[in-house]
C-alpha cells in the first residue's frame, strides 16, 4: 500500500480514489473514437511505481485483451512521467513530477494522456490533474538587501523591500514577512494586485549616525504552507550623514613653554580638533582668528590641514616673553560649522653656551700593575656663560678603578684609585662629562682609550684539581689516555705552557717509563701495557708551567685505575690432579642420602666480578644421584644407592668465571663406591689441633708426604733467594706472595671422602663450609702444624688451568 504526503496529512492509495473525477463514465459502443475525457487528480512528488488508477475498471475494459489490443499510452506535450500495465490495467508513476518544473506558476496544471486500444480502435482521453505540494521554501533574489537612508529622515518615513519568491501556489506560497528586533525600524506586510505578498520598512524612531552608522536586520519570509517554510535575506541600512556636529578642540585653552632660540621650524604644539561627523563634513582647516596679531602671525606658522603650530622667525626673550593667539577650526560642509582655542605662548630663558673640557696630558699605554694614586690625565675646563650657567662640575663614571682629584682652579687630575687586572677589564674607555648648572643644564664630554699592559701575574690553571682516569688492562702501548688541559689568562709568552710529569717512582720504575705527555696540549699517553694483576692503580702529579719572567706553574693529581679485563681463567685447586689426570675417589655404597661425597674448589685471579665461579656438571653417569651447588661447588648425593647403580661413577665438573666472555675450566671426578663400611665425614666439625694425625693407618703415607714437602720447600726458599737478588720482580709472582707448589700426593684440599687421612679431610671440609680454603703442609722435624684458612676472595696466579694450585703456608716453630 502506498502513502504520500499532501497539503500536509498522509492518505492511503484507497483514500486516492475520492480525488479521481471521473466527468465521464458511459462511452459510446457504436463510435470508436470518444470524444469523453477522464479527470484524475494526484499529488507531485508521488514516489515511481505509484497507482494512479485503474483504467480497466475506470474504462470497463476486459483486462485479458488488453495485450491483445496493443493498448499503448501517449502523452500530448510532455515528458513521459506514467504508463499504464497491460496486465492489470494500471496507471502508474514512472517519474517523480515536478509541478514547479511543469507548469511553472500556473495555479492550475495538468497532464493530458490518450490511451489507445486496437481491434476495435478506441482512444480514450485522460487528464490528470497535478496538485500541488509544499516543498519549496521562500526565496529572496538577493541575500543582502542594502538601504541609504539619511539621518535626518523623518519618522513614520517608508521604504520598500524586495519580496521573496516561493515556486508554490496556492496556500502553500509566501503568505507573511517578520523583521529581526530593532527600536529603529518596523515592517508593514502589503498585497499585492495579484495577490503576492510584500513587506515596506518603516522608521520608527530618529536616526543619528554618530551613535549608529549601520543597521544589521534579518528579513524572514514565511509560506501558508504545513508545516510552514521560510526564507531570510540580510537588510543593511547605512546611515547617510549630515552635517550637524561642529570642530571641537581637545583643550580650548592652551599655554605652552617654549625655550628661546628655538630653531626655526621646530614644533611649538600641535593643535587637534575632531568632528564627529564623516566624509566632507568631517574635514577641517585651521586658520587665525582677527584678534592674532601681526607679530605673532609673522613669528609663528600655522599649517591649515594639519593644525601644526611652528617656529617662523627667531625667539629672544629679552625681545618677546609672551605671544597670544587665537585658531578657528573650520568643517567643509555644505553650511559650515566652527570651533576655536586660545593658545598662549611663554618664551623661556635658556643656557646657550655649552661647557668646554681640555685634555691636557693623557698616559697609555701602562701596566696592569700601576700603583695606587698614580696621575693618568690631568684634565682642565670652561664654560663662557656667568651665575649658574657658568659654574661647572667634572666627573668620570663611577663603575671604573679612577677617580678625579683637583688640583687648581678649574684643574683635575685623573689617578687609580684601584688595583688593575688586564685579564678582567683589557682596556678602558674613559668619558670624562663636564656639566654646567644652568637650567636646563648644557654638558660636553670628551673620551680616552686607557690601554693596560700584560704581566706575568696569574698562575695556569687546570678546570679540576683531581683527574681520576679509567684504563682497561692490556692497552695498546702508545694510547691517549686523557687530554689535560690548562688556561692561562695572560698574554703572549705569559700564557704559552709547558706540561711535564713530576717524577715519582714506584716499585723502582719512574713515572715517567710508564707515561708520557705531550709538552704542548697535554695529551697524557700510557708507555706500557698495563696488566690489572700486577699494577691496579698509579697515583702521580702533572705540572703546567707558562713561559713568563719569572715562570708559574700549578699542578694537578691524576689518578690512573687500571680496568681488569677477564683475561684469567679459573684454576682449579681442589680436588688437585696432575695435567690432564682424573681424579678418583672411594665412598661407600652405604652412604646417605644428602652427604658431601666431594667439593670443587676454583681460583681467578681476575677482579671480584669476573672472578665470581659458579659451578655446574657439563657431564654426570646418572643425574638422579648426585647434585652439585653451584656457589660453593658442593657434590651430595640425592638417593641412596641402590643395587641397580654402577659400580663406577664419572662426574664432569665445570668452573665457569662471570667474565665477559666467561672463561672456564673443568674437573673429572671418578667416584668408585666400596661395600665395606667406612664412615662418611658428611658432617664433619672442626676438631681440635691437638688431634692424633699420626695413626697406624696412614703412618707410611705420612713420611712419605714429609719428605717429598721438605725437599720441595727447600726447593722453593732456594729459588726465592735467586729472585730476590734480581733487580725487578718477576710478573708471574708479585713480590707480595711467598707460593708453594702443592702436589696431588701431599693431600692439600684432598677431596676423597674415604681417604686413610680422614681427619684432615674432615677438617677441609669443616673449613670450605666457613668460606675458607684450609691448607697443611708436613714441617721439618721440631716444628708443628699450623693449619691456616684462606678465605675464598683471596686472590691466586695461576698461569693456566693445568699449573699447580698456589696456596699460602705458614710455620710456627716450637
Amino acid at each position: 500500500m502506498i502513502r504520500y504526503k499532501t497539503r500536509g496529512d498522509f492518505v492511503t492509495m484507497e483514500s486516492l480514489k475520492r480525488y479521481v473525477l471521473l466527468s465521464l463514465f458511459l462511452f459510446s459502443i457504436a463510435n470508436p473514437l470518444s470524444a469523453s475525457v477522464t479527470h484524475y487528480s494526484i499529488p507531485e512528488e508521488m514516489k515511481e511505481g505509484s497507482v494512479v488508477a485503474n483504467l480497466a475498471t475506470d474504462l470497463t475494459l476486459d483486462i485479458k485483451t488488453l495485450n491483445q489490443r496493443k493498448m499503448r499510452l501517449d502523452i500530448i506535450a510532455n515528458k513521459k512521467y506514467l504508463d499504464v500495465n497491460k496486465e492489470t490495467g494500471e496507471l502508474y508513476v514512472v517519474e517523480k513530477i515536478d509541478r514547479e518544473h511543469i507548469c511553472n506558476t500556473k495555479s492550475s496544471c495538468y497532464i493530458k494522456l490518450e490511451v489507445i486500444l486496437e481491434s476495435p480502435l478506441r482512444i480514450f482521453n485522460i487528464e490528470i490533474e497535478i496538485l500541488d505540494m509544499n516543498d519549496n521554501a521562500p526565496q529572496f533574489r538577493r541575500d543582502a538587501i542594502h538601504l541609504d537612508i539619511s539621518e535626518v529622515t523623518p519618522r513614520g518615513e517608508r521604504f520598500s523591500l524586495s519580496n521573496a519568491v516561493d515556486p508554490d501556489v496556492g496556500s502553500n506560497s509566501v503568505k507573511t514577512y517578520h523583521l529581526s528586533e530593532s527600536e529603529y525600524f518596523n515592517i508593514e506586510v502589503q498585497t499585492g494586485r495579484d495577490g503576492s505578498k510584500f513587506a515596506e520598512l518603516i522608521l520608527t524612531k530618529t536616526l543619528d549616525r554618530e551613535q549608529q552608522a549601520v543597521h544589521n536586520l534579518i528579513l524572514t519570509a514565511v509560506d501558508g504552507g504545513t508545516p510552514a517554510r521560510s526564507g531570510t535575506a540580510s537588510v543593511i541600512v547605512h546611515i547617510l550623514d549630515t552635517n550637524d556636529n561642529p570642530p571641537t578642540f581637545d583643550k580650548e585653552n592652551l599655554s605652552v613653554n617654549l625655550m628661546e632660540n628655538s630653531p626655526i621650524g621646530s614644533l611649538v604644539v600641535h593643535l587637534n580638533a575632531t568632528d564627529l561627523d564623516e566624509g566632507s563634513n568631517s574635514d577641517i582647516s585651521y586658520s587665525y582668528s582677527l584678534y592674532t596679531s601681526e607679530k605673532t602671525q609673522e613669528t609663528f606658522n600655522l599649517n591649515p590641514a594639519t593644525g601644526e603650530v611652528t617656529v617662523k622667525g627667531m625667539l629672544n626673550y629679552e625681545d618677546f616673553r609672551i605671544y597670544d593667539m587665537e585658531v578657528i577650526a573650520t568643517d567643509k560642509g555644505a553650511t559650515s560649522l566652527t570651533g576655536q582655542c586660545t593658545i598662549k605662548i611663554l618664551v623661556e630663558d635658556m643656557n646657550d653656551n655649552h661647557p668646554e673640557i681640555s685634555i691636557k696630558s693623557f698616559q697609555s699605554p701602562v701596566t696592569e700593575n700601576i700603583e695606587l694614586e698614580t696621575v693618568i690625565a690631568v684634565v682642565s675646563v670652561s664654560d663662557k656663560d656667568s651665575g649658574d650657567n657658568g659654574i661647572v662640575d667634572l666627573h668620570v663614571p663611577d663603575n671604573m678603578p679612577f677617580k678625579l682629584r683637583e688640583s687648581s682652579d678649574n684643574y683635575y687630575e685623573l689617578v687609580v684609585s684601584e688595583p688593575l687586572d688586564r685579564e678582567k677589564v683589557p682596556e678602558y674607555d674613559i668619558t670624562f662629562t663636564v656639566t654646567d648648572r644652568g637650567s636646563p643644564p648644557l654638558s660636553d664630554n670628551e673620551t680616552m682609550t686607557l690601554e693596560l699592559l700584560d704581566v706575568n701575574d696569574n698562575v695556569p690553571q687546570f678546570p679540576q684539581s683531581f683527574y681520576t682516569i679509567r684504563v682497561m688492562e692490556n692497552n695498546a702501548p702508545g694510547a691517549l689516555l686523557s687530554s689535560l688541559t690548562a688556561f692561562d689568562p695572560d698574554l703572549h709568552e705569559n700564557q704559552y705552557l709547558v706540561y711535564f710529569i713530576i717524577e715519582k717512582e714506584i716499585a723502582n720504575t719512574s713515572m715517567s717509563m710508564l707515561f708520557s705527555i705531550n709538552p704542548e696540549n697535554g695529551n697524557l699517553y700510557a708507555l706500557k701495557t698495563f696488566d690489572y694483576e700486577i699494577e691496579k692503580e698509579f697515583l702521580f702529579h702533572i705540572e703546567a708551567r707558562d713561559s713568563g719572567s719569572p715562570p708559574l706553574s700549578s699542578n694537578v693529581t691524576v689518578h690512573i685505575i687500571i680496568v681488569d679485563q677477564n683475561d684469567n681463567a679459573p684454576v682449579i685447586v681442589s680436588p688437585w690432579r696432575a695435567q690432564g689426570s682424573v681424579v678418583e675417589e672411594k665412598i661407600p655404597r652405604s652412604t646417605d642420602k644428602g652427604s658431601l661425597v666431594a667439593k670443587v674448589i676454583a681460583l681467578d685471579t681476575d677482579s671480584v666480578h669476573n672472578s665470581r665461579i659458579t659451578y655446574q656438571f657439563l657431564q654426570v653417569t646418572d643425574a638422579t644421584l648426585f647434585s652439585l651447588d653451584q656457589y660453593n661447588g658442593e657434590i651430595r648425593t640425592m638417593r641412596m644407592f641402590s643395587y641397580r647403580d654402577p659400580r663406577h661413577q664419572r662426574l664432569v665438573v665445570v668452573a665457569k668465571d662471570n667474565g665477559e666472555p666467561a672463561l672456564s675450566a673443568t674437573v673429572t671426578i671418578k667416584l668408585t663406591t666400596m661395600e665395606t663400611a667406612v664412615k662418611a665425614y658428611s658432617d664433619m666439625t672442626e676438631e681440635p689441633l691437638e688431634y692424633d694425625i699420626f695413626s697406624d693407618i696412614n703412618l707410611y703415607l705420612v713420611i712419605g708426604l714429609g719428605s717429598v714437602s721438605f725437599l720441595l720447600l727447600i726447593t722453593i726458599l732456594v729459588t726465592i733467594v735467586i729472585k730476590c737478588q734480581k733487580p725487578k720482580p718477576s710478573k708471574a709472582a708479585p713480590p707480595s706472595r711467598n707460593s708453594v707448589i702443592s702436589e696431588r700426593n701431599s693431600t692439600i684440599a684432598d677431596s676423597t671422602l674415604v681417604s686413610n687421612d680422614a681427619y684432615w679431610y674432615s677438617l677441609f671440609l669443616a673449613e670450605t663450609r666457613k668460606g675458607k680454603l684450609v691448607v697443611r703442609q708436613p714441617l721439618p722435624k721440631g716444628s708443628r702444624y699450623i693449619v691456616s684458612s684462606i678465605p675464598r676472595g683471596t686472590g691466586l696466579t695461576d698461569t693456566s688451568d693445568s699449573a699447580a694450585s698456589t696456596l699460602q703456608v705458614w710455620r710456627n716453630k716450637e
